[in-house]
């Protein structure tokens, strides 16, 4: 019996599995994964599970009993040293398993502040993992003093929260706007104010000098001399691809574990999905982190080693919950040449990104039909008039037959 494994229990490892059997396959199947649980969404870990408003079973993307139900072999807690792409072999623990098909759904790594400036100091904290959020939860408690470094959404999700919980939060961004890499300056300046109303302070332009403190992390030293007092600090500066198994497997690498628009890397045996991967798109490359990338691009995946020869399109859209407000993002907005502005009652916007009168994205908050329409639109290669768009008595459904 051929042996599928796939490396990687998240949202695409669970993906991949569970559309393999469900297109009828009927090969041996292991999912090994690092955590000691179930494949479970990551999203909630930050926000609903930190709140307590979420058990852990609740966010598993399928139950326990699915893997057994669907003889899929779940390898929990279980470290893979080594791919040997020779021998179509993996090594996890001490076991040697050989392998017709690969996937790697390894995800990424969130980067972490240099011990060199204090970042290995007990109270410093990243937020990827049920350890990583368990570890840091106790401590969100009513007065205590957070420092969040950086402004991208993992920084302004984390500052949601503890504001939130009570906490007085501190938040610094050392490019000259929070969201700066992500988002136009409309974006920036709604949630800039969404958190200031809330009490969080917003400290744009500056960045971290050091960390102080003896053992664990007491203050800080910013870079423009101002000294803060905190009782814990979370890193939200960014995530890389988890690409140490690939490249030490010979696997290419560009931006990522380089796939093809099937999934496949450079090792005809070893194929790729998810946040680790970069794969072809409108004549270039990209790497997409999100969880509806993962998702599809896993079951394409999936549909490819049952034989499809199906071409992975993707369709980027994203989300994030910040207070009260649901942002929902359509299409990238890569070269945006000018920003429409569609501003609705209480915290009610859209934002429309156009490249000389082509529509490529749109940031939507609490306007769910701004957003479903932008993406149509942007699906279908459709642009939007902006006068249409800018004002705010204007349905925008005719949009989707011009």
């Amino acid at each position: 019996m051929r042996h599928i494994i796939v490396i990687g229990a998240g949202q695409a490892g669970s993906s991949c599995v569970a559309k393999l059997r469900n297109s009828g396959c009927t090969d041996r199947i292991t999912l090994v994964g690092a955590e000691t649980v179930p494949p479970y969404q990551r999203p909630p870990l930050s926000k609903a599970y930190l709140m307590q408003e979420m058990t852990l079973e609740r966010m598993f993307l399928r139950p326990e009993t699915f893997y057994t139900d669907n003889d899929v072999t779940l390898r929990l807690g279980a470290a893979v040293s080594a791919i040997d792409a020779d021998a179509q072999t993996v090594t996890v623990g001490d076991d040697v398993l050989r392998y017709d098909d690969l996937v790697l759904t390894t995800g990424s790594v969130p980067n972490r502040l240099p011990a060199s400036i204090g970042g290995d100091l007990d109270g410093v904290f990243v937020v990827r993992d049920l350890l990583d959020v368990d570890t840091m939860a106790p401590r969100f408690t009513p007065g205590k003093r957070v420092l969040i470094v950086g402004g991208g959404y993992i920084g302004l999700e984390a500052a949601s929260v503890a504001a939130k919980l009570g906490l007085e939060v501190t938040l610094v961004e050392m490019s000259d706007r929070i969201l700066q890499r992500v988002a136009a300056p409309q974006t920036s300046d709604y949630f800039r104010a969404l958190h200031s109303d809330k009490g969080v302070t917003i400290l744009e332009g500056v960045g971290l000098q050091r960390l102080t403190g003896t053992g664990a992390v007491s203050g800080a030293v910013l870079s423009d001399g101002r000294e803060l007092d905190v009782d814990f600090v979370i890193a939200g500066v960014g995530i890389a691809p988890a690409t140490a198994l690939a490249e030490a497997a010979g696997v290419a690498l560009n931006n990522g574990i380089a796939v093809d628009a099937q999934g496949r890397t450079s090792d005809p045996h070893i194929w790729a999905a998810g946040d680790c991967t970069s794969f072809p798109y409108q004549g270039g490359r990209i790497r997409l982190e999100s969880v509806p990338n993962a998702i599809d691009q896993a079951e394409v995946v999936a549909e490819n080693i049952m034989g499809a020869g199906k071409d992975y399109i993707a369709k980027p859209w994203f989300w994030s919950d910040q207070y009260d407000v649901k942002l929902q993002i359509a299409g990238l907005n890569t070269g945006y040449t000018d920003v429409v502005s569609r501003i609705g009652a209480g915290q009610t916007a859209s934002f429309w990104y156009y490249r000389d009168g082509a529509l490529l994205a749109v940031d939507a908050m609490n306007d769910p039909r701004a957003y479903m329409i932008g993406k149509r639109l942007i699906e279908a290669g459709k642009t939007a008039d902006p006068a249409m768009v800018a004002d705010p008595e204007t349905d925008l459904k005719p949009l989707l037959k011009a």
